[in-house]
């Protein structure tokens, strides 16, 4: 694990993640009360929900990808990935432990925004307060399904094509996933097309993973088959980018 922790280390020192960390933590609290929000103390919960969610997604694509991004550049263009590879670091081995630096510091910013929604926006009513544990697991399962792949392609094309085709390839993806797919839909709705449908329809839905919606109005948690069909849906998008994320990384500059 001496790359992870070489990788580690210059993230820790770089010191941007704590900028990001202290955005998690102390944006839903702050951001509610300077709101209109604060007019009605009713919503102040539900715009609790809106920013906790919203500001990990925000990291996650500014920071997070950025971040991936910049260490699958360095790794193949200061000789550091040539170095592991002769003392048998593999590129599947390092690809994974610049992934995993990374990731080890989106988990406990995800963990804090649940922990949030959990114990600082949860309703008052018993039965619904039952069904929140079920519907913010829900939601922190299908985020980290989402994001934990594309870190792992931001670094991977990042390494072969630089950090920003990696890091715009990897936004793109995410907010066309989130948003772009929903007005693809529209359109469809309104005009059929044979091309625009099969795209829609090898899209990725990440929108699907979006469940503030479901917190904000309180729509309870996904039914358990639901829930089990979107982790599937999920964990073969991440096969999908896992695979061309191993195809497109490269350990050291091309000859």
């Amino acid at each position: 694990m001496r790359l992870f922790r070489l990788t580690l280390t210059t993230i820790l020192l770089r010191k941007a993640w704590v900028i990001c960390a202290l955005c998690v933590l102390v944006i839903p609290f702050v951001l509610p009360w300077i709101s209109s929000a604060s007019e009605k103390p009713v919503l102040i919960q539900p715009a609790r929900i809106q920013a906790a969610w919203s500001t990990l997604w925000i990291v996650t694509m500014l920071w997070g990808y950025f971040t991936a991004a910049k260490q699958g550049e360095t790794n193949a263009t200061s000789g550091t990935g040539e170095y592991f590879l002769t003392t048998g670091l593999g590129a599947t081995r390092q690809l994974s432990e610049i992934w995993l630096a990374v990731f080890i510091f989106i988990l406990p910013m995800a963990l804090a925004t649940a922990a949030i929604t959990q114990f600082a926006a949860s309703p008052s009513d018993p039965a619904e307060r039952t069904m929140w544990w079920t519907l913010n697991t829900q939601y922190l399962v299908l985020f980290l399904l989402v994001t934990a792949p594309l870190l792992c392609l931001a670094a991977a094309l990042a390494s072969r094509f630089g950090s920003v085709a990696g890091y715009v390839t990897t936004l793109a993806l995410t907010l066309y996933g989130l948003y772009g797919v929903g007005y693809l839909d529209n359109l469809l709705k309104l005009e059929q097309n044979p091309i625009l449908q099969g795209i829609w329809l090898f899209s990725p839905h990440y929108h699907f993973a979006d469940l503030t919606q479901r917190l904000y109005f309180k729509s309870g948690a996904l039914p358990t088959t639901a829930f089990w069909k979107m982790t599937v849906y999920f964990l073969g998008i991440l096969a999908l980018w896992s695979g061309i994320s191993r195809l497109a990384f490269r350990t050291k500059l091309s000859s």
